[in-house]
């Protein structure tokens, strides 16, 4: 409830702004304002529906839902919000332009402007913002749609580990995180994915999380194609505790993966541990750091998959040497990523928890609406050096 009265008051404030700035000071006609603002009302109840509409349906109507809904309603979420940065952006200059005219037309009629005038003068102004601010945000929205409806790009990095035995020098991890498979995304989806993977001939593939948005009965031909990924080991995130997580953390090990529940194997001189999700305590399962990591020679380096990188306050109390993570999505739309940046320590790339080095993926799919800004997908290779 109170999710969705901060979505209703944040919606009911962005429309109301944009039907100030994009009806009512481009129009004087009564009848082309009531249309603008039937149109906005509109737009302010797909706005809703899409934000608080799956948290308020039984899960066997999500995918339905999401199909009929999604689309329209995601895309023009993010439009919304860039349209009204660019608006908000141009305040200034539309207020200096509206002085700027005054002045030379008071000069030029010695002080005899008209109110007419005035109006007209303000009304041109409103509508050239408008027209900027609308070709702004459909710019941006739609190069974000081709970024994130496009296939996940490969990022390279060495991370040294103190501890990494020389014969091991040069392990290869392949990072996975945040596919978000779902109405948006499918079985086409997760075989770029997978091609992905297997393009960098890793030694291990680490899935760190949220891999669906759905449950296995909706979603079983999608995940399919992971069958073919080896040596592949998958923690949950919070997505996978909105999706039936028991039910998947049975599935995911028919294709192979192997699922760690707060859980460590060896793989010759390194440890590879992972937690659950933190919000898996809601449901019952909670991470166990102590459990994870119990019984380890602390002499041998340990990696540990957890799903979101605030997660490293407690791995770094325990001496893990290296922390992966998604997650954040790299904030998928900038500039809004300052928002995660206030609730996760390292939101792209490699960072440091308390001393820990912590590498987090933007992600190979997307959540909400399909559009990334300054965060494109990505599938990340870890090569680990012996220092």
């Amino acid at each position: 409830m109170l999710f969705a009265g901060l979505v209703l008051v944040a919606v009911a404030a962005s429309h109301g702004y944009l039907w100030l700035r994009l009806v009512r000071d481009t129009t004087r006609h009564p009848r082309a304002r009531r249309i603008g603002a039937w149109v906005v009302g509109a737009l302010a109840l797909l706005f809703a529906v899409t934000a608080v509409g799956n948290r308020a349906l039984p899960r066997r109507f999500e995918m339905t839902f999401e199909r009929v809904v999604g689309w329209p309603g995601y895309v023009w979420i993010a439009a919304a919000a860039y349209l009204s940065l660019a608006l908000l952006v141009l305040e200034l200059p539309v207020r200096l332009a509206t002085w700027v005219r005054g002045l030379r037309r008071t000069s030029a009629e010695n002080a005899t402007t008209s109110e007419d005038a005035d109006r007209s003068r303000r009304l041109l102004v409103a509508r050239g913002a408008a027209i900027a601010a609308g070709l702004a945000a459909t710019g941006v929205t739609a190069a974000g749609m081709v970024t994130a409806l496009g296939p996940p790009r490969t990022r390279r990095v060495q991370i040294p580990l103190a501890k990494l035995p020389r014969g091991m020098d040069g392990t290869r991890i392949a990072l996975v995180s945040d596919v978000h498979l779902g109405a948006l995304l499918g079985r086409a989806h997760t075989e770029r994915v997978v091609a992905a993977v297997e393009a960098l001939d890793a030694d291990i593939v680490a899935m760190v999380g949220d891999l669906v948005d759905g449950t296995v009965g909706d979603l079983a031909d999608a995940v399919a194609p992971l069958r073919a990924l080896r040596n592949a080991y998958f923690v949950t995130g919070n997505h996978e505790y909105f999706s039936g997580h028991e039910d998947w953390v049975e599935h995911l090990g028919t294709l192979g993966l192997r699922v760690l529940r707060n859980a460590r194997v060896e793989l010759g001189g390194l440890d590879l541990a992972g937690v659950n999700d933190a919000t898996g305590g809601t449901v019952g399962d909670p991470p166990d750091y102590d459990l994870a990591l119990a019984g380890r020679d602390p002499a041998r380096p340990v990696v540990l998959l957890a799903h979101q990188p605030v997660q490293a306050h407690e791995a770094a109390r325990r001496g893990v040497d290296l922390q992966l993570s998604g997650h954040t999505h790299g904030g998928q739309l900038w500039p809004f990523h300052h928002v995660t940046r206030m609730s996760q320590p390292v939101i792209s790339g490699l960072g440091a928890v308390d001393g820990m080095p912590v590498y987090v993926t933007n992600g190979a799919g997307f959540w909400g609406p399909p559009v990334r800004v300054g965060a494109p997908p990505d599938v990340t290779l870890i090569e680990l050096r012996s220092a």
